[in-house]
């Protein structure tokens, strides 16, 4: 018998730290090539990592939650003598010395942190489960962690600690914490001005109805769909608003292709998949992108690229859309489209009362970049296509 050391891969991207968001594997697994081992979570998208070689699990290092740096241990297998370990050539893995003795008194990888105080059984024990005792809050005498602790972690069934007073301390960690990360520092460096104006979609949904109704087998047409069409045909009397700002250097970056971020809701948190090239597609082609991109997201098979690249942002909560929002601009960005619901309200045409299917667009700008006369103007042309659907219809130019 021999042992493997497993070291945390390079995923690309230049990334030099990775946030470990599932574990797949345990402590005692026995484990074969190729089977999943761990999520990791780079600035850009979540990895799943396969296993380079067959063997048993024998120490895991970090948990959920947990940073740790590209090249340092992650896992140690323990494999046959006869069993061949992959070549040092291989970036995901590396042979190494074998681990020590106790190898749960040592640190997770990458992880710095003061000492927890646990009876050497409740160590052996947090480590075969791969738990971080330091986000675990003891309950013992001067606030050790001791074996109820844990109990009470794991029916918890989650990472959590347990809080006096019944309430429970839940760890954000994953997607959840990169959103929080990057919603904080957007309202933090970006000043932004909010637009809302209201939008008479009655035309655009008998349209929609219509289309959706030729049994041609086409993509079936949804709101989004026209609305991304409407802010691409906008875009080119608007550029200033398809654009990103590097506020370190000062430099404003215009952009003439239109790659819109679609934000999509999923299980793990919102997810912000790109369709690429939206100037260049129809309303059907977009429709298709847009349930392609959204199926891929909810079920976590959306690539980095996919993810990435995103010139403007487009959110939408569908039915759930509500009157108005203040969305937040997703960096280096300088703009984002709220998608209010579509429903009926009385307004007043020609000097009568008329029910009308209505939506409000509720957008964000940067401020340093858009002015509010330019952000007002822009939506505004988006306004006027949606309210003459028609125009929406017609191919694209190539």
């Amino acid at each position: 018998m021999g042992r493997f050391v497993f070291k945390v891969p390079d995923v690309g991207e230049g990334t030099t730290e990775v946030e470990i968001v599932k574990w797949r594997v345990g402590v005692g697994d026995a484990v074969r090539e190729d089977q999943p081992l761990v999520d990791l979570m780079t600035d850009k998208a979540t990895v799943e990592v396969a296993s380079p070689i067959s063997g048993q699990i024998v120490t895991r290092y970090g948990a959920e939650g947990d940073k740790a740096n590209v090249g340092s241990d992650l896992l140690v297998f323990e494999i046959a003598s006869g069993e061949a370990a992959p070549t040092p050539s291989a970036p995901s893995a590396e042979p190494a010395a074998p681990p020590p003795a106790e190898p749960e008194s040592r640190p997770a990888a990458g992880l710095a942190r003061g000492k927890v105080l646990a009876a050497p059984a409740v160590r052996a024990r947090a480590a075969a489960l791969g738990v971080d005792l330091g986000s675990v809050r003891g309950t013992g005498p001067g606030g050790r962690v001791v074996h109820a602790d844990l109990d009470a972690l794991l029916r918890g069934g989650k990472a959590f600690v347990a809080a006096p007073d019944g309430v429970e301390e839940v760890k954000i960690f994953g997607l959840r914490r990169r959103i929080a990360q990057r919603m904080q520092e957007s309202k933090r460096r970006i000043p932004h001005f909010t637009y809302i104006e209201e939008v008479d979609v009655t035309e655009l949904e008998t349209l929609r109805r219509e289309l959706n109704a030729s049994p041609d087998g086409r993509p079936r047409l949804t709101p989004l769909a026209f609305v991304i069409r409407a802010v691409a045909l906008s875009l080119s009397d608007h550029a200033g608003v398809n654009a990103h700002f590097d506020d370190e250097r000062d430099v404003v970056r215009r952009f003439r292709a239109f790659h819109p971020g679609v934000a999509a809701q999923t299980d793990d948190g919102l997810m912000v998949p790109v369709i690429r090239d939206a100037d260049r597609l129809d309303l059907w082609r977009l429709a298709g992108e847009i349930a392609r991109l959204s199926a891929a997201a909810r079920a976590g098979k959306a690539t980095p690229q996919e993810l990435t690249g995103s010139t403007l942002t487009i959110t939408s909560l569908g039915v759930l859309g509500g009157i108005a929002s203040t969305p937040i601009i997703n960096p280096p960005e300088v703009a984002i489209v709220g998608v209010g619901r579509i429903g009926p309200r009385a307004i007043v045409r020609d000097g009568a009362v008329v029910v009308r299917e209505m939506m409000n667009l509720s957008s964000s700008f940067d401020h340093r970049i858009v002015d509010g006369y330019a952000a007002a103007i822009f939506i505004q042309a988006v306004k006027e296509r949606l309210e003459a659907p028609a125009t929406l219809i017609a191919a694209p130019k190539v």
